[in-house]
């Protein structure tokens, strides 16, 4: 005989549920995703967003009831949520014990949690080894070793016409220029330090890098890993998102920190891919029960692993990899800065990338002046 609570159970898990997710994750999600909708029944609809569009589009579309009921992103994203008003707090209880605590406190906000993680990520320096070896360990040495490899480049990092921030951070920081002052506890305030004699020094040396050939606006994301892949460069910036196609093509790769351009330690931001539930939506239980009761299972999380190649969040699945590649990422991260999630820091990344592509490409002339003005505009976005 069925119950009423058994009954209601059952009605409550039937259903449609829309899930949005960018391209850069989609391939991880779509197998988890087809294994939820096997087992439960409840429909779920994928949908594939840009990058560049996914962000917004869910903090202008959910207050007016449209958007997704879950979408996948990252913690950076988090502040921005909150402030909002666009994503529901989520109960982890006991199963928060089972994750990396760093990886939960991602997506913790005012006391509250706000999404749950299911891989962490870092940039590194990978290196083709039938190319070079014996890496030097700065980044300048680096790109002298690369020119004498012959190859187009030296050493690729990806920009586009926005350019890439989080791609030259790393060197960034070894210029001692931190997007956000931390507290000892290591979370942000919301005082810019990317600014001052550090960010124009960095601001030079962008300059210098563009001047050299180095750097090119024109190179994005799929150009970069599409110019490793053949051969054209020694070194590339990037995350085992792309280091997955490196391996499957048959490259023999080493994963390494990325040295230091300005003297002190290149860190890279860490950042943490997990999901969120819209505050407005109306499907609370199935959504719950994807992104609590399944994403967070010890299966799903090694699926996530198989599929995309980033550390697992989970605890016992991260115990189970030996992969070299992964090993890398970890000891290239270990003492990288976590991405800020606090609202302001949606304030930066337009102008930040802005400048720094028009510094590589030689539309900014001065490049402590662009960048003192950068960081001026940066504060006036913030305050209003």
């Amino acid at each position: 005989m069925t119950t009423p609570s058994e009954t209601a159970t059952t009605a409550a898990l039937t259903g449609t549920l829309t899930v949005w997710v960018d391209e850069t994750r989609i391939k991880d999600i779509k197998p988890v995703a087809d294994s939820f909708q096997a087992k439960t029944g409840i429909v779920l609809d994928l949908v594939q967003k840009a990058s560049g569009d996914i962000r917004t589009d869910f903090v202008a579309q959910v207050p007016t009831g449209q958007g997704p009921d879950v979408i996948i992103g990252a913690h950076d994203w988090t502040g921005e949520f909150v402030k909002n008003g666009v994503v529901a707090p989520v109960e982890l209880g006991d199963k928060a014990g089972t994750f990396s605590k760093s990886a939960v406190n991602a997506f913790a906000y005012g006391g509250k949690q706000y999404g749950v993680p299911y891989a962490i990520e870092n940039i590194a320096l990978v290196r083709n080894n039938k190319l070079v070896k014996d890496t030097p360990k700065t980044f300048d040495e680096v790109i002298a070793q690369g020119k004498a490899a012959g190859t187009q480049f030296p050493v690729i990092i990806q920009q586009g016409d926005k350019g890439d921030a989080y791609h030259l951070y790393p060197l960034q920081t070894s210029f001692g220029a931190p997007v956000f002052k931390q507290q000892a506890d290591g979370s942000y305030t919301n005082e810019l330090a990317l600014g001052a004699d550090a960010g124009t020094k960095f601001a030079a040396y962008l300059q210098k890098l563009g001047q050299d050939k180095v750097l090119d606006p024109a190179i994005d994301g799929d150009k970069a890993k599409q110019a490793f892949l053949d051969g054209q460069s020694p070194y590339i910036v990037t995350g085992p998102w792309n280091t997955t196609a490196f391996k499957a093509a048959g490259m023999d790769i080493t994963v390494l920190p990325i040295p230091s351009a300005g003297g002190q330690e290149a860190k890279p931001f860490v950042g943490v891919q997990g999901a969120f539930i819209s505050a407005k939506t109306k499907n609370a239980v199935l959504a719950n029960e994807f992104v609590v009761n399944y994403l967070t299972t010890e299966a799903v999380q090694d699926a996530l692993y198989a599929t995309g190649g980033r550390v697992p969040a989970l605890k016992a699945s991260a115990a189970k990899i030996n992969d070299p590649i992964l090993v890398g990422f970890n000891a290239a991260g270990a003492t990288g800065a976590p991405m800020p999630s606090i609202p302001e820091m949606g304030s930066v990344w337009g102008f930040w990338g802005t400048t720094e592509v028009q510094i590589i490409g030689g539309q900014a002339a001065d490049p402590a002046a662009a960048w003192t003005t950068m960081v001026d505009n940066i504060k006036s976005a913030i305050k209003g």
